[in-house]
């Protein structure tokens, strides 16, 4: 998945405006102008699209964990510079609290149904033999179900 998309798609979920997209990625200690937001927002064809690089999608996950769950003492997570879809699915994991159930119960609701094995295999470390590659398809029902979840209660 493109890292604006999943921008996009957490953006939609929480009903973030502009202005708490950039106060996000403060708590992530980047500063962001609305233009940089705007342009990372725009659909793949539009003329000022650009692309959101790892490194600021991860500053951006870093203070979504913060906005969502409080500063933590001890030093600030340092932002990767390459991310994969296990690592920006533990992320949000993380920021939103989530236990093996809530993330199958976020899958069911876009009917897609694994077992908690499976699921644990996408967050283990990538040495480990049981570690399994979270896929495109998987990250996207996750941001789907979340929208459905998220987004209902507004």
């Amino acid at each position: 998945m493109e890292n604006n998309d999943i921008i996009r798609r957490i953006r939609y979920s929480f009903d973030f405006d502009d202005n708490k997209m950039i106060e996000v990625f403060a708590l992530g200690e980047s500063k962001v102008t609305r233009t940089q937001i705007s342009s990372w927002l725009k659909k793949d064809l539009d003329p000022g699209y650009v692309t959101l690089s790892d490194f600021q999608l991860a500053i951006f996950l870093n203070g979504l964990i913060i906005e969502k769950r409080g500063k933590k003492e001890g030093p600030k997570p340092i932002p990767e510079n390459k991310l994969n879809n296990n690592i920006i699915f533990r992320k949000l994991r993380i920021a939103l609290n989530l236990k093996d159930n809530d993330i199958l119960e976020l899958l069911n609701l876009v009917g897609l149904k694994i077992s908690k094995h499976e699921l644990s295999a996408f967050f283990r470390k990538p040495g480990q033999s049981q570690y399994r590659e979270c896929k495109d398809q998987i990250l996207r029902n996750f941001l789907r179900g979340m929208q459905m979840k998220y987004r209902e209660k507004k």
